[in-house]
């Protein structure tokens, strides 16, 4: 049928139509040899330039400082971006910082409604003789064949890193310490600690049981923001039960009032292990350090991170959370153009003073092609300083893009197949945020 071709033919006549030619420029004419020239006047030169005090820039960012210890990672609470690292992906053992995963399991299994504060918890005989006063371990002294309330249990595990406590929670929890740390490896799984294995909830060693830095950071930052009232626990300095009063082992509590957590782990295999976090200002902080040789150089080590993360880095938001960062155009679409944004705030962590030097990109295909469906990634956000990229982020379809109709679709299937291959994706700058 020839008159389904009339489209195509006069788009493609508009596109080849031969524009008039542009008027010429006048042409300037030279002087006459005898014409008098003017004479040259001596130009003045120019002044010295005078130095601003203090027109340095934002200066440099110093190297971290050495750290004692078999691996250690400093990490953005807020970004989750980190600042500094030695072998934080390396396999540890974990010891009693296996507690932090405890107390966040048992903190989801509350969320859900299938645990209580005021639960009474049954101490068994494993709890009492694997974990009591009977052994080398920290203990919180718990009684054989006693009840004690689930709330006390997490105060005993947390502040006083009881042994006994930690398994009275995990078969109350799961009806066993066994299928318990299954419970732990979801979690795990979860929230993306690839690293990590669990085979029981208070740390004792095993071949089979390790973490590393990096993952300790990542379920630190988690158990802060998903369980922030029971996160608070970990700030307490000392709790007394049955008549026995012990402190917190983690000392930056007393030294660094902006340290409210997190957690200590100490045995022969393991060394001296430290989680902390400290929120100064708007910024909190997690440094976790382990294998260091001493109880007083792991402290020293997590206060000399946070100070330099503190000291030298700071945190923005670049962008919104669905709010339009590009509109390209939408070809076969019903609307013209399409919006991209992201699904989350962006957030990026950066040396002091270096904000206007960051480099924001979207990578996206050349031609966007209805139909895209809502929420879609289309793309990548990029935010690079120095040539390094520091956040890498989806980048969206914030609004649905459906087909447009029959005579859209025809006449932009015409100008696609004039216009050719659009090539691959371009990247192209994305404007800077608040």
């Amino acid at each position: 049928m020839p008159f389904l071709f009339a489209p195509a033919i006069l788009l493609v006549l508009a596109a080849t139509a031969v524009r008039a030619d542009p008027p010429a420029t006048p042409v300037t004419q030279a002087p006459a040899p005898n014409a008098a020239l003017p004479t040259p006047q001596p130009v003045a030169k120019p002044a010295a330039a005078v130095p601003v005090p203090g027109a340095v820039g934002p200066g440099p960012t110093p190297p971290p400082p050495a750290i004692d210890a078999k691996a250690w990672v400093l990490m953005d609470y807020a970004s989750g971006q980190i600042l500094a690292e030695s072998n934080m992906d390396q396999r540890v053992a974990p010891a009693s910082i296996t507690k932090v995963m405890t107390s966040y399991v048992v903190s989801a299994e509350m969320a859900q409604g299938k645990l209580h504060l005021d639960d009474q918890v049954f101490i068994s005989e494993r709890a009492w003789r694997s974990g009591g006063a009977g052994t080398d371990g920290s203990t919180s002294f718990l009684q054989l064949n006693s009840k004690v309330a689930l709330k006390d249990l997490l105060y005993g595990m947390i502040i006083q890193s009881g042994n006994d406590a930690a398994i009275a929670l995990a078969e109350h929890t799961a009806g066993s310490e066994e299928t318990f740390a299954q419970l732990m490896n979801q979690y795990a799984a979860k929230l993306g600690m690839t690293g990590t294995h669990y085979v029981d909830a208070s740390g004792l060693p095993n071949p089979e049981h390790y973490t590393t830095a990096h993952d300790v950071a990542l379920l630190s930052r988690a158990l802060i923001h998903d369980f922030p009232a029971e996160y608070k626990v970990y700030a307490i300095k000392e709790f007394e039960w049955n008549g026995i009063k012990q402190h917190n082992r983690n000392t930056l509590l007393w030294r660094d009032e902006t340290v409210d957590g997190i957690k200590t782990g100490h045995t022969s295999e393991a060394g001296f292990c430290l989680a902390t976090s400290a929120k100064r200002g708007d910024q909190r902080l997690i440094a976790v350090v382990m294998g260091a040789p001493s109880e007083k150089q792991r402290a020293d080590d997590n206060q000399e991170l946070l100070n330099y993360g503190f000291r030298f880095f700071e945190t923005k938001k670049l962008y919104a959370a669905n709010a339009p960062l590009a509109a390209p155009e939408l070809w076969k679409g019903a609307i013209a153009n399409l919006p991209l944004g992201v699904a989350e705030d962006v957030l990026v962590t950066f040396p002091h003073g270096r904000y206007n030097e960051l480099k924001a990109s979207l990578d996206m295909p050349a031609r966007l092609v209805a139909p895209i469906g809502k929420g879609k990634q289309v793309g990548t956000l990029k935010v690079q300083l120095d040539d390094k990229v520091l956040v890498q982020r989806p980048l969206i379809a914030l609004d649905e893009g459906a087909e447009g109709g029959f005579f859209k679709r025809l006449g932009d299937g015409v100008w696609m197949w004039f216009k050719g291959d659009a090539g691959t994706n371009v990247s192209s700058a994305a404007p800077k945020g608040d």
